[in-house]
């Protein structure tokens, strides 16, 4: 859809109205007749007309419940509200009427509304993605805090099993246990080291091919599960190349995988375990509450069991694992990867189709 200047209408500053075409919510400014004087990229997008259109047309025709909208302008030009909020539909060409959230609003704009509709599901993710991106704040807080409380006592307590080890030279039945002091010390250490690693290293950027990272992952698949495992690729080939670090991508899909892989452990003996890598891209897309024209979905799918109902909120969080000898550190170094990619990952798990979705914005 061609893109033009907006505007100007009576006492609307033209610039204030370019700016609501950065936004990613829906808007519209309507008259106190309710006529559409304005509507953003983002509502042209959702309807599928252009503002020009949509112009003088009333915005309460496009609503499910038109006499909502009406009794809300009653209100605001009898200045008894400054802002009313409610939830309805709005209809779209050729497609189901859409969930949102509605906000009307006065401006400085004599005679004008604002009026703001948020997609319920785009505001449910948009929380979702809040979470996830205090999570990872929490987690970055509580992996140094715990590396310093446990690296300090670790020392000496390896060190102190090192000099009993050469006061019990002779003493092999004891020499045992101040060896299992040590290794045990040691294996705390190296748990620590990774999760600290993460936060060490200095993402290395250059150009990536998003499926050189997908065929990387799936040889080392294959060769570690050769059999039982059918690996399937679907991939969008027009992707463009972005900037990222390769090696920090491939160990988070790679982190993914094996996790998958895991859960599939019942299947792969069976002989009918799938795991699944779709790119597509997705336009038009908000996470963390910016708006890109365009970004990465990477899915990487299985046909496993799903993620246990009791950990389904908190598998991001460090050493929460859903399998028995699992560190519970994969998914936790997976997120923090794609976030140094201002990225995210998103689950969707149920029974027989667990959906691990890897979102990076492009070019």
């Amino acid at each position: 859809m061609a893109r033009r200047s907006p505007p100007s209408d009576g006492g609307v500053d033209p610039q204030h109205l370019a700016a609501l075409d950065l936004l990613a919510t829906l808007v519209a400014v309507v008259d106190d007749g309710g006529h559409i004087r304005y509507a953003n990229h983002a509502l042209e997008d959702a309807v599928g007309l252009s503002r020009r259109t949509l112009a003088g047309v009333p915005l309460s025709e496009w609503l499910t419940q038109p006499e909502l909208l009406q009794n809300a302008l009653q209100g605001a030009r009898g200045n008894e509200y400054a802002v009313i909020r409610y939830d309805t539909h709005l209809k779209r060409l050729l497609r189901e009427p859409l969930p949102v959230h509605l906000v009307l609003a006065t401006t400085e704009w004599p005679g004008h509304r604002v009026v703001e509709m948020l997609p319920l599901e785009q505001q449910t993710r948009q929380e979702r993605e809040e979470r996830l991106l205090e999570q990872a704040q929490a987690n970055k807080e509580l992996i140094r805090n715990l590396a310093h409380e446990i690296k300090n006592p670790l020392g000496g307590i390896r060190g102190a099993a090192q000099l009993l080890q050469l006061e019990l030279a002779d003493r092999d039945d004891l020499v045992e246990y101040t060896t299992v002091i040590v290794h045990e010390a040691d294996r705390l250490q190296s748990l620590v080291d990774r999760l600290l690693a993460p936060h060490r290293r200095a993402p290395v950027m250059a150009d990536v091919n998003i499926h050189e990272v997908c065929e990387r992952v799936r040889a080392i698949i294959l060769a570690e599960f050769p059999r039982g495992l059918q690996v399937v690729r679907d991939y969008d080939t027009s992707i463009p190349e972005f900037r990222g670090d390769r090696e920090l991508l491939i160990q988070a899909v790679l982190n993914l995988a094996h996790n998958a892989a895991h859960a599939l452990k019942d299947r792969i003996a069976a002989g009918d375990a799938r795991l699944t890598f779709r790119t597509r891209v997705q336009r038009q897309v908000t996470f963390g509450k910016r708006r890109f024209r365009l970004a990465l979905e990477l899915h990487v799918i299985d046909n496993g069991p799903g993620v246990p109902e009791e950990i389904k909120d908190r598998i991001f969080y460090p050493l929460v694992s859903g399998r028995d000898g699992g560190s519970g550190l994969g998914l936790t170094l997976a997120q923090t990867f794609v976030q140094q990619h201002q990225g995210l990952i998103e689950c969707d798990s149920r029974p027989g189709h667990t959906d691990f979705k890897i979102l990076i914005p492009l070019p």
